[in-house]
């Protein structure tokens, strides 16, 4: 569902959907007469969609960034609207299979769709977006990838170059357990990679010290 400090601040007026390769897109334009020189990559939580991080481009301030807001493939059995990555009713994540999948192919043609190269590209994404962010990211080199509120769902699949990682969680979050976050710290420095970890009082939500961390961790990154 939608994080509950972005919902009162979703602009009123939002671009069309765009279908790019197998994804639906919400994309952002920067404001009129600035290029787009790096790029942010946002994946909502079960029961939201593609609009509900897009509030985001209002307060991280990055003018040259282009937003790319992602719908997941499956519709949500219970929200009007909502979508979902994978069926969370389901041990085996019902559906997972063919989200990784949609999502690797609309991230092969990244560079050659938008022109902007993943190294200058951030993948972030709430709940089980974040777990999705995990999941698939490693496979590119992004500039950083971030998981607000997110989880591992298992080993994570990594080659090559790591990219860092920007984990941010609430330590009253009853959603996703604070421990999930931990594990997931503690999984991904064990393999190497290069991990900001951070912990708010707060619920299963977003809220504005993390949105500052996300801007600062994205203008270090890229």
């Amino acid at each position: 569902m939608a994080p509950p400090f972005l919902e009162q601040q979703v602009p009123p007026m939002l671009p069309h959907y765009n279908p790019t390769n197998t994804m639906d897109v919400l994309k952002l334009e920067p404001q009129a007469g600035v290029e787009a020189s790096a790029a942010l990559v946002l994946l909502h939580g079960w029961g939201a969609n593609a609009r509900d991080l897009a509030s985001l481009q209002l307060m991280l301030d990055l003018p040259d960034y282009v937003y790319f807001c992602l719908d997941a493939p499956l519709p949500h059995p219970l929200v009007p609207g909502g979508k979902m990555w994978y069926d969370l009713e389901s041990e085996a994540h019902q559906g997972l299979d063919q989200s990784r999948a949609e999502l690797s192919a609309w991230f092969d043609g990244f560079e050659a769709e938008t022109g902007i190269p993943l190294g200058r590209t951030v993948l972030a994404g709430f709940s089980q977006g974040g777990a999705m962010t995990l999941d698939v990211g490693f496979r590119y080199p992004f500039a950083g990838l971030v998981a607000m509120s997110g989880y591992l769902h298992g080993p994570p699949a990594l080659e090559g170059n790591l990219p860092p990682v920007l984990l941010l969680h609430g330590r009253f979050d009853r959603v996703v357990p604070l421990q999930a976050a931990q594990r997931t710290r503690e999984t991904l420095v064990a393999a190497g990679v290069t991990v900001d970890y951070h912990e708010y009082d707060m619920a299963h939500e977003i809220c504005p010290m993390e949105v500052a961390q996300l801007r600062a961790f994205t203008l270090a990154a890229v």
